[in-house]
């Protein structure tokens, strides 16, 4: 950022692009990123449409392509996003800017598919981290009809070195939540072996105890299989949370499928209230706040002695929420801390790693009330 052309920008135009670029690095995940420097871009250099395209691995095609100008439904018209072949591919290959007054004059053009808008005039300049290549941006006939100029380009360039810091920012915070998943998934394999590993070796010593005496009490067998019971709910529990969560299933589809592995007494009634539509996370950030809810769940139906347990979620513009509730015996929200049976230190690290809020609620006698909230920053569309 160092380039001596960035200094020849107006102090007001510097200003909107970093608020520009400092709004999109806030979002939760690279799509919505991109997203948001898409249409920063578009804005501030004033043209009916642009893009913005992350090569692929080892450099073949894009693997992300975001758009701001083009509408849902042309989208749908259009099908497939590009291949990364024509224009695209050669900017991809040259890794240079590319200014064109007329697309279909370049004989590098590819032409458009069926149902694309009819685009005239190019402007593409890449998006760098030092020598790697973190995305192009693109942008198609100025709103003033005129060919995009050197200045154009200039306030392109400085719109991209903003850009990759963005980028290279939230492909970070991705993989410091992978390592967060592993890591939780190191200390649920570590909870298998330290917790259900001893209850199985505790129930054998039951079960020989009562071979040596000679005599199986059925109150004995009882115990038995209750702690079976409890064991089998548990390993349940830990292959759920070690098994990754596809984002083709609605929110009240994931909390059904949550409360249909867990040991549900005939004693208890389940009621889920949540939207039929899919989650507004990426498949490892909604995981995350299944296994909170899951936590919550199941806490509810092995310690709160409950008849009612239920679920709601719902979520507007800013943020995510979901209660977990019970009607059973509650508890001491101010001795929690000492009982580990709870669980709630683990959904309240799950929680603080998605900056959001955790409410609880209850006193010996009156039920329980878990409130989550996360914020989803660009989720456009209302679920509940």
């Amino acid at each position: 950022m160092g380039d001596s052309r960035a200094a020849t920008l107006p102090r007001s135009q510097l200003q909107k692009i970093v608020s520009a670029m400092v709004f999109a690095a806030e979002a939760n995940t690279l799509e919505q990123v991109l997203q948001r420097i898409a249409q920063a871009s578009r804005e501030l250099v004033g043209v009916r449409y642009a893009a913005l395209g992350v090569p692929g691995k080892e450099g073949e095609g894009l693997s992300f392509f975001e758009t701001s100008g083009i509408t849902r439904e042309e989208r749908a018209r259009i099908g497939h996003p590009p291949m990364g072949r024509g224009l695209i591919g050669a900017m991809l290959e040259a890794q240079q800017p590319l200014r064109i007054d007329n697309i279909q004059d370049d004989p590098r053009s590819a032409g458009f598919p069926m149902g694309h808008p009819h685009l005239t005039t190019l402007l593409g300049v890449p998006i760098h981290a030092g020598s790697q290549l973190l995305g192009t941006l693109y942008f198609a006939d100025k709103e003033n009809g005129q060919p995009f100029t050197e200045d154009d380009q200039w306030l392109a360039e400085t719109m991209a070195r903003y850009a990759a810091l963005a980028i290279a920012g939230s492909q970070l915070r991705e993989q410091q939540r992978r390592i967060t998943l592993l890591e939780e998934r190191d200390r649920i394999g570590m909870e298998l072996h330290d917790g259900v590993i001893q209850s199985l070796y505790a129930l054998g010593m039951r079960l020989d105890l009562a071979r040596s005496i000679g005599t199986i009490m059925p109150e004995d067998l009882q115990l038995v299989i209750d702690g079976l019971n409890n064991i089998i709910e548990d390993i349940r529990a830990y292959i759920i949370n070690l098994k990754s969560l596809r984002q083709d299933k609605t929110v009240r589809q994931s909390f059904s499928e949550i409360t249909a592995r867990l040991y549900v007494p005939k004693t208890i009634t389940v009621s889920i209230d949540a939207p039929d539509k899919l989650p507004p996370f990426s498949p490892t950030e909604f995981e995350s706040i299944c296994s909170i809810a899951r936590e919550a769940l199941s806490n509810a139906m092995r310690h709160a002695h409950a008849a009612q347990v239920g679920i709601r979620a719902w979520q507007d513009t800013e943020y995510f929420q979901m209660v977990i509730w019970d009607d059973g015996q509650g508890f001491d929200t101010g001795a929690a801390g000492e009982n580990d049976g709870l669980g709630l230190r683990n959904i309240q690290e799950r929680v603080r790693l998605h900056r959001g809020t955790l409410n609880i609620g209850s006193a010996p006698g009156q039920g329980t009330i878990i409130q989550v909230v996360i914020p989803t920053n660009d989720s456009g569309e209302t679920l509940g």
